[in-house]
Order: structure tokens, then C-alpha cells, then sequence
């Protein structure tokens, strides 16, 4: 091949390249957020806050995959902050795989290790029937050997049928009897409302002749209001003559606020009036508040701890020693077992310790006259600590746990201090 024939080669195979990256690019986007969805499964799933795989990297974040007709063919959850778990809002596994087939698409799914896990609805498989306009028209569920089951709100099926104005949703157990919405929230029959893009606007409550009609707190809506970004920012409860009511929970509107990237941050409940009955902050990973420099108080009450511990045992005060200890002490050495001529983690209870501390050292001659303690806080952070503690028998270390104001000693682990006492 000469070089003329190799530059084109080359020249080819970059080109080829080039279209196969493109392409990919344009199947693949990045998402901060789902968009919040407490309505029904036939609402879609919608990624809000996109990003660039650049800034993916270092951010949580949720990848979409679609194939060559553009559909949905994988969702890669990579979305790290702690968030309101929801089965229609949250999915709740690494990976949902989308497959198309006549007029079904089926979704399935799968851990980090590729196996397959139920979801958020606690079901292993959901297969969408779509109409001839591409429409959902039905959805089952399935366990992992295909046998229909049910939701952890005892639906196995959902169907939809359009209507004027509404959705019109209805959903099945496996008896086939009706089943209201959730556990939680009491509507039947109900009309969904979206705007254009298929964003919820409404919800409604519905007789058996498709007539508005209020549950038994007097609800027959909810509405929601989204910002310009996709954030959910208000839902409200009505009465069948749209007027604000209270819902079960005693309020009528719920107003979320989010930071820059959508992070929800902020919930506020109002009544009726509009009035603000709570204001409550919403505490993720997306930002954390760090531990203070820890106290004096503190310091000297670990301190006191760890050496009570040790002087519980020195001077058979049983009282002392169930004081430094939690009731869940987990306190190991290491033992040696003389038939299968192996070393193992040998443990001892709270129980067992504060009955040592009656008795042990009754004799006086289990520590020197004087004992020599010596303790070292290595760490301490909020409500944990950790200290090490060498006397004349033992290097221990030791796990501290701040409970209700009290610093108590949770884990120990020790051996003792000459080496020899150990078969390498």
C-alpha cells in the first residue's frame, strides 16, 4: 500500500471515528435530577438539570441512554445525594434497562454486579402496553420469573384511558379488584392532567361515572406547580369546588424551595389561609455541615471513660464499669483455639465484664501498686471517638459513642502488651 493509499486509510478510519463518538455523544445526556413525580407511573421519566459528561464526572448525576429512534433504552443511576424516597419518584436501583418489542416497552433492572433487583415498587419487571399513538394504555409487574405480582402498594396493573381532559387511571390487584392510589392516600378512580409536555398539573378523585368526587377527608385534588427548571416547587389539596383544604396531614400547601443546582432544601407547609404552619429544612449530602472543634468537656469526659474502664477492674467497682459501657459493647482479642490450632477474634459482653470488675483482681496481684495507665485520644468527631489506652498488661484501642449527652465506650478491641503471649 503506498503512502497516498495509507493517509486515506487513516483519513477513513478518524472520520469513522469521529461519526461513532458524535453519535454517541448524542445518545448520551446528564442529568442532576429526576423530575419529581408522586402522581402515576404513566407520568415519564424526565432528567432535570442537565450537565456535560465533563461535569458528571465529579458530580452526582444520572445518565440517559437512547437508541437510534431516540427512545429510552438506559438509565445509569450514578446520583449519590440523599433524597425522599418515593416508588414514582425514585428508582432505586443502579441501572434501568428500556426494551421495545411490538407495543410494549419493558423496563428492567439491575446492581452495580449487573443482577437483577426489584425497584422502588418492589416489583422485578414493568411491562407498558402502548397504544397506536405511542401512548402507555397499561402497565403490569412481573417477578424475576415473569409471573405477575404485586407492588408494595398491592397493584399489579395499571390502565389508562384517554379522555377529554383527564387520563382517566385505574389500578388492579391480582384478584382484580380495585385499588386505590397508595396505603397512604385514598383516591379510586382518578384523572390525571399534564400540560404539553407531560408535566402533572393535576390529579382528581373520580366516581364510577367519571364524576369529580371528594374522598373521605374531603380531598378530590392535588395540584402541582413546577419551576422553568423542572424543580417541583408546589402541591396543594383541594375540594371538588377547587378550594384549598386540609389534607390528612394537616396542611393544604406544600412550597419547596432548591439551591442553584436543584437540590431541594427547604419544605413549608401553609394552611388554607395561606398561613405558615412549619418550616422545615432539608437536610442532604448535597451539603454538609462539619463537626466544631470538639470541647474541654468532652476531651476530659472521654478521657474519664476509657480510664474508668481500666479502673473498674483495678479496684472491683462493678458500679463504674457498667457506666463507661454501652449495653452493646463489642470488646474482642485475639484467642487461640488448641484444636483446630488456629488464632481467633475472641469476644466478651458487658455482662461478663462488669461480673470480671466484682472479682477479677480480688487478689490485688493482677497490676502493680501503682498502675500505670496511659491514654491518648487519637480522633474525635461529634459524637464518636477513638482513644488508645496502654497500661502494664494490655494495648487497647477503644471506640467511644456520644448517646443522649454521655460519652460511652461501644467497641474495644486489645491484646497484650508483651508480644510473646502470641503464636506468629
Amino acid at each position: 500500500m503506498d503512502n497516498n493509499s495509507k493517509m486515506m486509510t487513516r483519513t477513513i478510519i478518524l472520520l469513522l471515528f469521529s461519526i461513532s463518538s458524535s453519535s454517541f455523544a448524542q445518545n448520551t445526556k446528564y442529568f442532576r435530577h429526576l423530575r419529581y413525580n408522586h402522581v402515576s407511573p404513566f407520568i415519564d421519566i424526565v432528567g432535570i438539570h442537565p450537565i456535560d459528561s465533563s461535569t458528571a464526572t465529579t458530580n452526582s448525576h444520572y445518565i440517559f441512554k437512547y437508541d437510534k429512534s431516540n427512545r429510552l433504552s438506559k438509565i445509569i443511576n450514578n446520583h449519590y445525594h440523599t433524597e425522599k424516597v418515593h416508588p414514582l419518584a425514585s428508582l432505586g436501583v443502579y441501572i434501568v434497562v428500556f426494551n421495545y418489542k411490538n407495543d410494549k416497552e419493558i423496563r428492567t433492572f439491575y446492581d452495580p454486579n449487573n443482577n437483577r433487583i426489584t425497584n422502588d415498587k418492589n416489583v422485578y419487571k414493568e411491562v407498558y402496553l402502548l397504544d397506536e399513538n405511542n401512548l402507555k394504555k397499561q402497565l403490569n409487574f412481573f417477578d424475576s420469573e415473569d409471573v405477575p405480582m404485586e407492588s408494595n402498594w398491592k397493584i399489579t396493573e395499571y390502565q389508562w384511558q384517554q379522555k377529554t381532559v383527564y387520563t382517566i387511571e385505574k389500578r388492579y390487584n391480582l384478584k382484580k379488584e380495585l385499588v386505590d392510589l397508595s396505603p397512604y392516600f385514598k383516591f379510586g378512580i382518578t384523572g390525571i392532567l399534564t400540560d404539553k409536555n407531560g408535566t402533572p398539573k393535576g390529579h382528581y378523585n373520580l366516581n364510577e361515572r367519571l364524576e369529580l368526587e371528594e374522598n373521605y377527608y374531603g380531598i378530590a385534588s392535588y395540584q402541582d406547580t413546577y419551576d422553568d427548571m423542572g424543580n417541583h416547587i408546589k402541591y396543594t389539596y383541594h375540594n371538588k369546588n377547587d378550594d384549598l383544604i386540609m389534607n390528612q396531614w394537616n396542611y393544604a400547601i406544600g412550597e419547596k424551595s432548591y439551591d442553584a443546582i436543584g437540590n431541594n432544601i427547604e419544605l413549608k407547609l401553609l394552611d388554607a389561609k395561606h398561613k405558615v404552619i412549619d418550616v422545615r429544612n432539608i437536610y442532604s449530602n448535597a451539603s454538609i455541615k462539619l463537626s466544631q472543634t470538639t470541647s474541654k468537656t468532652d476531651s476530659l469526659e472521654i478521657t474519664g471513660k476509657s480510664l474508668g474502664y481500666l479502673v473498674a477492674l483495678q479496684q472491683l467497682k462493678p458500679k463504674l464499669m457498667d457506666s463507661v459501657l454501652n449495653d452493646s459493647l463489642n470488646k474482642v482479642t485475639i484467642g487461640y483455639d488448641r484444636n483446630k490450632m488456629k488464632q481467633f477474634g475472641k469476644a466478651t459482653t458487658k455482662a461478663q465484664m462488669i461480673e470480671f470488675a466484682k472479682d477479677w483482681n480480688k487478689s490485688g496481684t493482677k497490676f502493680p501498686f501503682n498502675p500505670n495507665n496511659q491514654i491518648k485520644i487519637l480522633d474525635i468527631y461529634n459524637h464518636i471517638a477513638t482513644v488508645k489506652i496502654i497500661s502494664d498488661n494490655w494495648v487497647e484501642y477503644l471506640q467511644l459513642i456520644k448517646l443522649n449527652g454521655n460519652w460511652e465506650i461501644m467497641n474495644l478491641i486489645w491484646q497484650y502488651k508483651d508480644v510473646r503471649m502470641y503464636r506468629d
